[in-house]
């Protein structure tokens, strides 16, 4: 299997988990997962930076890195899609029973899909680097 079909795969299955926890949230479930955030300091926050960021970051490189001109800046699609989900999500506790809307939620949303922008950029940087040298 072709190492980009393996990286759609896990954005797709961390898509699905990130879902999965939602769901648990939104029905006011109990899970061993929201025990084990609830027991670390600023676990929701940290949590928070660390989902968004992380699947920011698999669907940057699961799209090859691709980039549209938004106001004048080359930016990723992939983290304007993960942050235009973050954002109708976050928005939509204030609709759900079980959920309240939490502005420092979003913004710890978006410092860890800014972190990841950073990280991608990085990497998008050194693989070309990588890929000029062979050449």
């Amino acid at each position: 299997m072709a190492v980009q079909h393996i990286i759609k795969l896990v954005a797709a299955s961390f898509s699905l988990f990130i879902l999965w926890v939602i769901y648990l949230a939104n029905t006011g479930a109990s899970s061993s997962l929201f025990q084990l955030v609830a027991a670390i300091p600023y676990g929701d926050k940290l949590g928070h930076l660390l989902l968004f960021g992380s699947l920011s970051c698999i669907v940057i490189v699961a799209s090859r890195f691709y980039c549209i001109t938004l106001l004048g800046k080359q930016a990723y699609l992939g983290a304007i899609v993960v942050s235009l989900f973050v954002i109708a999500e976050e928005f939509s506790q204030a609709f759900i029973a079980t959920r309240t809307f939490d502005f420092t939620d979003l913004l710890f949303d978006a410092i860890g899909i800014g972190l990841s922008v950073i990280v991608c950029r990085k990497l998008q940087q050194r693989l070309d680097t990588d890929q000029s040298k062979t050449l």
